[in-house]
């Protein structure tokens, strides 16, 4: 199922949004009448740093961290919860290739329900699930998703890799046979 060196990352983070999947609907305590997600309710102070107004609603955040390079922040709250996602990126191809890859879902966000069109600060991709997500959808296939997600996206950054190293080489060759 998993890599032997992912198996313990993407058990802790499975464990950990099953936890975090405890959510219900509450109506928001800033406006009247609404039931947004109070893990995206935060306002910004004149210095321009977040502030949150009901902050007994939001839990505490949690880092699961593979190395520095790859981690995922999850932020839950009594209605909704938001993880975001830091993908493995060793060099600047790999950059360049997430950079894309994130983009493109994120330009499609409405065809993925629980994904938000901006990530957060620091990270590559943002999912977003409320509720009313879990009241319509299973909870562990929720999970499942997120779970498999990240370990697709690595697989797929990496074949890109692979294949426009490979194209690279192609072109230089043909570029190159014309010299000799």
């Amino acid at each position: 199922m998993y890599s032997n060196t992912l198996r313990p990352y993407l058990t802790a983070v499975r464990s950990s949004l099953t936890a975090a999947m405890c959510l219900e609907n509450f109506s928001s305590q800033i406006a009247e009448r609404h039931n947004t997600p109070e893990v995206e309710s935060g306002n910004t102070n004149p210095t321009g740093t977040p502030h949150r107004k009901s902050k007994e609603v939001l839990l505490n955040p949690l880092t699961i961290s593979r190395n520095e390079n790859e981690k995922v922040l999850i932020e839950p709250s009594v209605n909704s919860v938001r993880i975001s996602i830091k993908i493995k990126q060793a060099d600047d191809l790999e950059r360049i290739l997430c950079h894309k890859f994130s983009r493109f879902l994120m330009l499609r966000a409405e065809s993925f329900v629980i994904l938000r069109r901006k990530p957060i600060e620091g990270y590559d991709i943002s999912f977003l699930i409320t509720n009313s997500h879990t009241e319509q959808m299973l909870k562990h296939k929720l999970v499942d998703f997120i779970v498999h997600f990240m370990e697709e996206v690595d697989k797929e950054i990496s074949e890109m890799k692979l294949s426009v190293n490979t194209r690279a080489r192609t072109v230089a060759e043909s570029y190159l046979g014309q010299f000799a």
